[in-house]
């Protein structure tokens, strides 16, 4: 039997308080998450670009990484428009099943960055330790199915929860004390039974953040093990600074997942928990560009050519462009 959102909830609409309630601090925020989006957007496009232009780049640790800069932009994209225009709008509010799809996407995107970086990590694995028989594990089919399942069992994850979400009722405060719409922060809010949602949500991180995170520490771990037995030194640096930018992104993202949804509640605040979520949804996803090209000589060098590259098609283009000036009488 299907039942509408609507006929679950007497709540049509909920109240997003976002991150300050003073004008002058406002003001500041909207300016400074404005600018932090707009670096997001353009390094993470740039990263794609760079990756699909250069065939020197067609290899599966850059696959992976265009895919986790897909992730990045569409998790920041998730949440951070919808905060700047309601403050252009001079509105809080987000519909029932506005807030539903958005906390579907949320999931979505924060499952596939923990697959993606474990993905990586297992990629960074084999080729350390089993340099020879890279080609042959890591082929292009492997790769495609990692993302592949990583996508399918992400947006499973994603369905289960939303429709959880649907079937409880909200009955009198509709205020969420976040700039988005959090799973726990709408859990708080409901008026009936969320055993069910509480239960899934515990049994699901073992999946989504748990293994993952076990899959990189071990990983790592092997890598780290497979690098003390290198004789010289240089060769041991050169091992590490592959893995330095990966290490980077994983610490920043796992640090601040951890403390927001695997520290004692008795800590929590409402305060701790959106500067987490800033960090996660906000700051991450525009820094992780930065780390892997500022700290990858490959990437570097793919975001010179693609540079170069625009700069001379444009100036191949301006005679055309003086031509078309004067016979339009410009």
């Amino acid at each position: 039997m299907v039942m509408s959102w609507t006929n679950q909830s007497s709540v049509s609409e909920f109240l997003l308080l976002g991150l300050s309630r003073q004008p002058q601090q406002q003001q500041i925020l909207f300016m400074l998450f404005l600018s932090m989006y707009l670096a997001t957007v353009l390094g993470n496009l740039l990263i794609i670009l760079a990756i699909s232009t250069d065939s020197c780049l067609h290899t599966p640790m850059y696959f992976f990484l265009s895919n986790l800069s897909f992730v990045d932009l569409c998790f920041s994209s998730t949440i951070v428009p919808n905060m700047l225009s309601n403050h252009i709008l001079s509105s809080q509010t987000i519909s029932f099943p506005g807030c539903l799809t958005q906390m579907y996407f949320f999931i979505v995107f924060i499952a596939m960055d923990n697959f993606l970086l474990a993905v990586m990590a297992y990629d960074r694995f084999v080729a350390i330790c089993h340099p020879l028989h890279y080609t042959t594990k890591m082929t292009h089919q492997l790769c495609a199915l990692m993302v592949t399942g990583s996508w399918g069992i992400a947006n499973g994850n994603a369905l289960l929860h939303t429709l959880l979400m649907a079937r409880l009722s909200f009955c009198a405060d509709n205020r969420i004390p976040h700039f988005f719409c959090d799973v726990t922060a709408l859990l708080k809010l409901s008026c009936s039974d969320t055993h069910l949602n509480e239960m899934m949500i515990l049994n699901e991180a073992d999946l989504i953040v748990i293994i993952p995170l076990v899959c990189i520490l071990v990983s790592y771990i092997c890598i780290t093990c497979a690098v003390m037995r290198v004789p010289s030194t240089k060769g041991k640096w050169k091992a590490f600074c592959t893995c330095g930018s990966h290490l980077a992104v994983v610490s920043l993202f796992y640090g601040t997942i951890i403390a927001v949804y695997f520290s004692p509640s008795s800590t929590h605040s409402a305060e701790n928990d959106i500067a987490a979520a800033v960090m996660y949804t906000v700051v991450t996803p525009m820094l992780n560009p930065f780390i892997y090209s500022l700290r990858n000589k490959d990437m570097k060098e793919a975001l010179i050519k693609l540079f170069s590259s625009g700069k001379t098609a444009f100036i191949e283009e301006l005679p055309s462009l003086r031509v078309l000036e004067r016979s339009s009488g410009i």
